[in-house]
C-alpha cells in the first residue's frame, strides 16, 4: 500500500463542534467529497477510499450527531439538514476544498443539494447513489414516516420502531436481495450499537422529523437540475427497500445527459458492489 492510498483519520473544529473525517489520496489530486447516509458514517466509504486514492483525494466527513463527530443534544444543536449543510460547508472551507466532485448517498442527498444550491460554482460533478430528490422515489415504507411528519407525538413510537430497531437497521442493508449471504452482519449490528447509544434515538428522531422539509424542497432541487444540467452519474442499488428503483429515471428526466447504472446491490451499494462503484466512478471522471 502506498502512502497516498493509506486512509488518514482526522478531526477539525467547525462552529465549536469536533468534526471527524477520513481522507485518502494525494493532497493535490482532484477531490471527491463523500457525504454519507443514515445510520452510517464516513465509515461506509472505506471501500472507496482504498480503491480510488491512487488518483483522487477522497474526503469523507461525519455529520454532527453521527460517527466520531460531536453529538450535541437536540436542545444544544438544531438537528436539521440545513444546519448539517452549513456545518459541512464550513468543513470544506476549513480544508480549502474550493472545487470537488460530490458523491451523495441517502442523507447525503439533502445535505449535498443544499450545498449545491448555495455554492454551485464548487461542484464539478454529482455522483448519486441511492439518494432521492423526487417524491415518487420514496417507497411504501415511508407511509408511517409521513404520518409522523403530519402528527408527531402520537406517531413517534411507531416511527422509532419503523426506523431505529435492529430489524429495520438490518433490512436497510439486505432489502430484497435474494442473496443475503453476501452481507457482513457487522454492517447492521455495528450501526444498531451506534443507534443504541444514550441520546442517539433522540438525535435521529429529531433529524428525521426535519426530513419532511427535504420532500418539500424536491421541486426546487429538480428545478436547479433542469436549469443547470450538472454532470451527473447515478448508481442505483436495485434491492433498496426504502428508495424506489424508478428514481434513476426521474433524475434522467431532469438531466437527460446523466449516466445511469442499476447495480446488483442494495441501499448501501458499497456492501456488495464496491469494485463496480469504483470502476464506474473512474470511467465517469
Amino acid at each position: 500500500m502506498t502512502v497516498e492510498s493509506q486512509v488518514r483519520y482526522r478531526t477539525v473544529t467547525i462552529e465549536g463542534l469536533p468534526i471527524f473525517y477520513r481522507e485518502a489520496g494525494p493532497a493535490d489530486a482532484p477531490v471527491i467529497l463523500l457525504l454519507h447516509g443514515f445510520p452510517s458514517s464516513s465509515r461506509m466509504y472505506e471501500p472507496l477510499l482504498r480503491r480510488l486514492a491512487d488518483r483522487y483525494r477522497l474526503v469523507a466527513p461525519d455529520y454532527p450527531g453521527f460517527g466520531h463527530s460531536a453529538w450535541p443534544k437536540p436542545g444544544e444543536f438544531e438537528y436539521s439538514f440545513e444546519r448539517l449543510a452549513e456545518v459541512i460547508i464550513g468543513f470544506t472551507e476549513r480544508l480549502s476544498l474550493s472545487r470537488y466532485h460530490m458523491f451523495v448517498q441517502d442523507y447525503g442527498g439533502p445535505v449535498g443539494f443544499r450545498m449545491v444550491l448555495r455554492e454551485p460554482e464548487r461542484i464539478q460533478s454529482m455522483i448519486i447513489q441511492n439518494a432521492v430528490a423526487h417524491d415518487s422515489g420514496l417507497s411504501s415504507l415511508w407511509a408511517a414516516r409521513r404520518q409522523f411528519w403530519i402528527n408527531r407525538t402520537p406517531n413517534e413510537p411507531t416511527l422509532r420502531k419503523n426506523f431505529l430497531s435492529l430489524e429495520a437497521t438490518r433490512q436497510r442493508h439486505l432489502g430484497s436481495d435474494p442473496n443475503p449471504e453476501r452481507y457482513d452482519p457487522d454492517l447492521w449490528t455495528d450501526e444498531f450499537a451506534f443507534l443504541s447509544q444514550p441520546g442517539q434515538a433522540d438525535i435521529q428522531t429529531e433529524l428525521f422529523y426535519d426530513y419532511r422539509n427535504n420532500v418539500a424542497s424536491y421541486p426546487k432541487w429538480q428545478e436547479w437540475m433542469r436549469a443547470h444540467r450538472p454532470r451527473m452519474l447515478v448508481l442505483w442499488g436495485r434491492y433498496d427497500p426504502s428508495f424506489d428503483v424508478s428514481e434513476p429515471d426521474s433524475y434522467r428526466r431532469d438531466v437527460p445527459e446523466a449516466e445511469v447504472h442499476i447495480l446488483d446491490a442494495g441501499h448501501f451499494a458499497m456492501d456488495t458492489a464496491a469494485d463496480t462503484v469504483a470502476e464506474r466512478i473512474r470511467a465517469f471522471l
